[in-house]
């Protein structure tokens, strides 16, 4: 299709960069944070659920840490419009009205979210948007909204459409009627998770922020089941780290990928899972929206959500995404660059024992690591981590550092990674598939437009890639595109007939649409 056609053909400007269409300035210039009614309450809720966990926001402090936005999921409004063919609210639940919710949130320091869907119904069956986008923005304009978040449900099918190009257009024309309401309104689309599992995901994600500023672009995170409050979420959490953390390349200042609630503090999560959530989001640039019954967080869970330095690392101006350095099926090490040249670095334990471990994340000189949980300042990246922890550092690289190169591991979309077999480092050595391990022929640096291992080049060897010694030649020239192909001379990085047994060679092949075993995770 178009889309895919116009990706495929431009080239990254470098390495390390991913082209993007110049845009205006960004109306979420970092993650949006707040709070939104759905993982805790589903469609159990009424104007005073709403406006009690907005009260105790503010009073617990997390408003003035940036948790500001106060958003109502589906099942808010009635079954119907009305004559005027106008949403209305549920009166039963609502009887003061949107605008009534709007203006005490405004005159709480809060802005007001709230939820629709791009098509006939949203998904608790209420009237959506379809064929009724400009009217709705006017009407949310109206009530004061601040923020849309466009759920993907119930799209009917149109002639000579394609799925993708029906919601393509669906979200262009949400989009287009959200500039023409008058009101500066934060945009979410949830286009890219109905397309998850299918290699047009890739180009969905593509389009989204031509007219978003966030979408979620997969599962939903588990959500609180009151007959069953202690039952463990932290599945999902993982789950959803694991599908958002690969695609950085997509997100950065005004365009952000969204993993869903933080779930930090509720039923199901432990105090350990609830830092890890917080820590993993903040390192993934993702929006920070909590999804709680905010009056009983404990003060525990408040600290935790409320943590200063974590919050600065998920607000960070520069907005890139963190990047997997290294995992080894126990621990993950992530690293984020941040805007004033320091460095986030996070050890996330996936095990069922404590772990002590250290890192340095490529960085082969001095440097000072603040521990963002406990404040204490070192000259080493270490920590024991408990069961399902995460330790989150920022770190300041000394003189001696200078400019400091993208340095981790290469996944594919099998979660395995690229490798240098056997560690060699003969000439023509070859490069392969192989569960992630941490280890140093995993661990490739980005160095102008080579990629390199152990002191030498990835290379292009009559179409088979190779290490090699690195000289300049244009078979280890290399670009790295938006949808995630790593391209010499035309040819894409490809896993040989799309297999994913350990060891399966790597090759350059054509390169296809969105062909998942020619896409890759780079580091940032």
């Amino acid at each position: 299709m178009r889309t895919t056609l116009l990706l495929a053909a431009v080239t990254a400007a470098s390495l390390l960069t991913p082209v993007t269409a110049t845009a205006a300035p960004p109306l979420a210039a970092t993650p949006p944070m707040g709070w939104n009614d759905w993982a805790h309450y589903q469609c159990d809720f009424t104007e005073q659920t709403i406006l009690s966990n907005a009260d105790a926001l503010v009073a617990t402090g997390l408003a003035a840490k940036g948790y500001d936005t106060v958003t109502i999921d589906d099942c808010w409004m009635a079954k119907s419009r009305d004559s005027s063919g106008n949403l209305v609210a549920d009166k039963t639940k609502f009887p003061d009205g949107m605008a009534y919710v709007g203006q005490y949130l405004h005159n709480h320091g809060l802005r007001f979210g709230i939820y629709e869907d791009a098509g006939t119904l949203t998904c608790g069956g209420y009237p959506g948007s379809w064929n009724h986008f400009q009217q709705d923005a006017n009407r949310f304009a109206g009530w004061g909204v601040d923020y849309l978040k466009l759920d993907g449900c119930n799209l009917p099918s149109v002639a000579g459409q394609t799925e993708e190009q029906t919601y393509k257009s669906a979200y262009a024309q949400q989009a287009a009627a959200l500039a023409k309401s008058g009101r500066k309104i934060v945009f979410s689309e949830s286009a890219p998770a109905y397309f998850q599992g299918q290699t047009s995901w890739y180009s969905v994600l593509s389009w989204v922020k031509q007219y978003g500023q966030l979408w979620r672009e997969g599962y939903d995170i588990a959500t609180y089941d009151k007959n069953k409050p202690d039952a463990s979420r932290w599945g999902s959490v993982l789950g959803n780290y694991g599908y958002n953390s690969p695609i950085g390349r997509y997100a950065g200042p005004g365009n952000w990928n969204d993993p869903d609630f933080l779930i930090a503090g509720d039923g199901g999560m432990t105090a350990d899972e609830s830092r890890s959530q917080v820590a993993l989001w903040a390192m993934m640039a993702a929006p920070m929206i909590l999804s709680s019954d905010v009056s009983k967080l404990s003060p525990e869970a408040v600290a935790t959500l409320g943590n200063k330095d974590i919050v600065a690392v998920d607000q960070d101006s520069l907005g890139k995404q963190g990047t997997v350095y290294a995992q080894n099926g126990t621990t993950d090490v992530l690293y984020r660059p941040l805007a004033n040249g320091d460095r986030a670095v996070a050890i996330l334990n996936r095990g069922g024992s404590a772990v002590t471990t250290s890192t340095t994340v490529g960085l082969n000189c001095s440097f000072t690591a603040k521990d963002l949980w406990t404040g204490a300042s070192s000259n080493a990246i270490s920590a024991t981590i408990p069961s399902h922890g995460t330790a989150i550092f920022r770190v300041k690289p000394g003189s001696d550092c200078g400019a400091v190169k993208p340095v981790g591991q290469i996944a594919g979309t099998s979660g395995k990674c690229v490798d240098d077999s056997g560690s060699g480092t003969a000439d023509g050595n070859p490069v392969v598939l192989w569960p992630c391990t941490g280890t140093a022929n995993q661990r490739w640096q980005l160095s102008g437009n080579t990629v390199q291992t152990l002191g030498k080049c990835l290379a292009n060897s009559a179409n088979k890639a190779v290490l090699s010694t690195c000289d300049g030649s244009a078979s280890q020239q290399w670009s790295y595109k938006l949808n995630g192909n790593l391209v010499n001379s035309g040819l894409c990085l490809d896993v040989t007939g799309g297999g994913s047994d350990n060891g399966t060679a790597l090759e350059l092949y054509q390169c296809g649409d969105n062909q998942l075993n020619q896409i890759w995770s780079l580091p940032s």
